[in-house]
């Protein structure tokens, strides 16, 4: 049985259809993240979920029964907020135990579970103080196990890490990662940053403008986009995109004369003439000359930052730009015009039109 299905979610706010039909099947122990910009609808998706917005149409199940209509407390989930949501007045040992405390919880089997708890997450030491007493990252940990402590099917994260400094986000994230590990519990998080997504996800489901892009694992979300919208999305840098043309010697590159062997793999899949977007991962370019039989681009190159793990290389084909992301030792010069050599696994074919992957 599935611990999540989402059937067919739809929601409208008077003529604005905000959801456009969401089809998901979580099993149990899954970690699926909610991925895409402000707007595209993934907050109003966990918030159908947990009871806070009805859904205009379609059906959410929660272990096989339909939650449409159930009072957010009878849906056995438990959510974290992006603002923390404690309680100030309240010492973090409350905090994190009130909700079995307003479930008539016996007073022993409440403290059992807040000690488990609190150990789990490692802030034994905080459970007297309060709120204002804690740092960002303390408070994003209580809010976590005010959440842990009920053991609900289902655990619904909104952007919790986002009010986190950038340190303080990356040791949280590990915190998180660890947790499920160890628990195998099922979540639901939401965030618009893919770099979350990537590390924390089983599953990733990318959505725009109120439907999913694509839903898989983010191996498949990564090296396998099935949009370009996906493809530009996922990925620090972003995926380079160049506009082409399907011609009989190759993929003919606008504005700058070059010609791209079409992949052995991508034969066939466009008729001479198509006009077609190239991707190509600006990690997957190397400098030409260090592998033998792989296909080529020349780079004019504009900017050059040393970001200390890797030299990041900006620079132009035809009128459209490129980004190469190379080892810290290589040496290029602004100005100067370079091949580099990919191989052809990592060239990816879209449609100019439809924007769907060709494969």
């Amino acid at each position: 049985m599935s611990a999540l299905e989402i059937q067919n979610v739809r929601k409208t706010y008077g003529a604005v259809e905000t959801l456009k039909g969401i089809d998901i099947s979580l099993e149990s122990g899954e970690f699926l993240v909610l991925l895409g910009s402000s707007g595209c609808g993934k907050s109003t998706l966990l918030n159908i979920i947990a009871g806070l917005a009805e859904a205009s149409g379609g059906d959410v199940r929660i272990g096989g029964r339909s939650v449409l209509g159930v009072h957010p407390k009878d849906r056995d989930i438990a959510m974290v907020f992006q603002s923390y949501a404690l309680y100030p007045n309240l010492s973090v040992h409350r905090n994190i135990g009130f909700g079995l405390e307003m479930r008539k919880v016996p007073t022993a089997e409440r403290e059992k579970a807040v000690q488990e708890t609190a150990k789990l997450l490692q802030i034994e030491a905080l459970l007297d103080r309060k709120p204002s007493q804690l740092s960002g990252g303390q408070r994003q940990r209580v809010a976590i196990g005010r959440a842990l402590v009920r053991k609900p099917q289902v655990f619904l994260f909104d952007e919790p890490l986002s009010n986190l400094d950038a340190k303080l986000r990356m040791e949280t994230r590990t915190e998180l990662k660890r947790l499920h590990q160890m628990l195998g519990t099922t979540i639901v998080y939401v965030t618009h940053d893919q770099i979350e997504a990537m590390t924390l996800a089983t599953r990733i489901a990318v959505m725009r403008n109120g439907r999913i892009e694509q839903l898989g694992t983010p191996e498949e979300v990564y090296n396998c986009p099935a949009t370009l919208y996906v493809a530009g999305f996922v990925g620090s840098p972003p995926m380079n995109v160049l506009s082409a043309v399907v011609g009989e010697d190759g993929l003919r590159l606008d504005g700058s004369g070059q010609v791209i062997t079409m992949p052995n793999h991508l034969k066939g899949v466009a008729a001479a003439g198509r006009r077609v977007k190239i991707g190509i991962r600006p990690e997957a370019l190397r400098l030409a000359g260090e592998f033998d039989g792989l296909l080529a681009l020349k780079v004019d190159i504009e900017v050059v930052e040393l970001t200390g793990p890797e030299l990041v290389v900006t620079g132009r084909v035809g009128g459209e730009r490129v980004t190469v992301c190379l080892p810290p030792r290589a040496r290029l010069d602004v100005g100067m015009t370079q091949l580099f050599s990919f191989d052809e696994d990592a060239l990816h074919l879209f449609d100019a039109e439809t924007e769907q992957a060709l494969r």
